[in-house]
């Protein structure tokens, strides 16, 4: 598993990842909605961190040196 995102991508998803796992994350009235940004912001975060997008793999993108 190599690292396929950039620096400013990973800041991003990092952001993301905690802003959707904060007290401020969007909430709705149904419960599955908050469970699938729950979910969103937890692979983001996660990919933050370890620097893999599955997608960008199975696309053929790899935005490293940007």
């Amino acid at each position: 598993m190599n690292n396929n995102l950039g620096k400013l991508d990973r800041i991003l998803r990092f952001i993301l990842g905690f802003w959707f796992l904060g007290p401020m994350a969007p909430q709705f009235d149904a419960n599955w909605a908050n469970v699938v940004i729950m979910i969103i912001g937890l692979i983001a975060l996660i990919e933050s961190f370890i620097g893999w997008c599955w997608i960008h793999t199975a696309m053929g993108i790899d935005n490293k040196n940007q």
